[in-house]
């Protein structure tokens, strides 16, 4: 499967389960939601994969990268649901991709980078201008985001090392995610009580956790062991427009105008990427299959 097609089937995933979430924040706080959907993710890929009998794993190097690759994952994902709780969905991803695009600057060469790195950028600022306000809960918002921007950067680079350190990635991201877990669980665990004393709100938690964790996070860590970073954080631009629909469709939070205009551009940046010149990436294993 192309990357960009896996792409789209992530992002529509990813932020459906997102959707989702929003709906339960009247009921367990946001940051709860985000570290109740991580945990459970974490469950059934343990379940599924038994990384405990992939030895390599456990080396000390390696289990040090895995560790820290789940914290990041983990706070990216609790901050990037804080800041949802505050802003509208197509927003908070947008300015999210902030921190691929930073990869992408520090990390990509060749014209076809460059170019897709301003055209998507581009596209982040328009994005950018949906609904936002100086309000208390703008602010906290604009905060969180800010620092779930960070947390993805650092998500990219991380997540490639563990996805092509020799283990199969699923198997890596069990261990990485169950960390990140238990390393927050002390902060947000407090929230879970209304979830664990009502079956439904349990099967919403069950949803979120496979549409917006398992599926989308195993299909990036296949993609990061084919691609380079830069190549990667490009192909993230699919992510705001995925983001888009979902909240105009699912949130009715629908984007106008200029917002539209930054959907195109930030999605097109993907063309520039789709066929990557011969030698300007060295670091892909195959290229993005066209």
């Amino acid at each position: 499967m192309p990357a960009p097609l896996m792409f789209v089937l992530s992002g529509l995933t990813q932020y459906l389960g997102a959707a989702l979430a929003v709906g339960l924040f009247a009921v367990v706080p946001a940051g709860t939601v985000a570290w109740l959907r991580v945990t459970v993710a974490a469950a059934v890929l343990l379940a599924w994969r038994r990384p405990w009998r992939v030895a390599e794993l456990w080396e000390a190097r390696r289990l040090r990268v895995t560790v820290v690759f789940g914290v990041v994952l983990a706070t990216m994902n609790v901050t990037f649901y804080i800041a949802i709780e505050h802003l509208p969905l197509g927003t908070a991803v947008a300015l999210e991709f902030l921190g691929p695009v930073a990869v992408a600057a520090v990390t990509g060469s060749g014209w076809r980078d460059r170019a897709a790195i301003a055209v998507a950028a581009v596209g982040v600022v328009l994005l950018a201008g949906i609904s936002l306000d100086t309000g208390p809960g703008a602010v906290t918002g604009l905060v969180a985001i800010g620092v779930a921007a960070a947390c993805w950067a650092a998500y990219i680079v991380l997540g490639r090392r563990v996805a092509r350190a020799g283990a199969p990635g699923p198997s890596g991201l069990a261990v990485a995610m169950a960390a990140g877990a238990l390393v927050l669980a002390p902060f947000l665990v407090g929230g879970a009580g209304p979830v664990l004393h009502d079956a439904r709100l349990a099967g919403v938690v069950v949803a979120i956790a496979v549409c917006s964790s398992l599926v989308p996070y195993v299909l990036e860590q296949v993609v990061l062991r084919r691609v380079s970073a830069a190549t990667f954080a490009i192909l993230l631009a699919l992510l705001p427009a995925t983001a888009a629909v979902v909240g105009a469709v699912a949130l009715r939070q629908w984007p106008h105008g200029l917002e539209l205009v930054g959907l195109v551009l930030v999605s097109g940046a993907i063309a520039l990427t789709a066929r990557p010149s011969r030698g300007t990436d060295g670091d892909t294993d195959g290229g993005t299959d066209g």
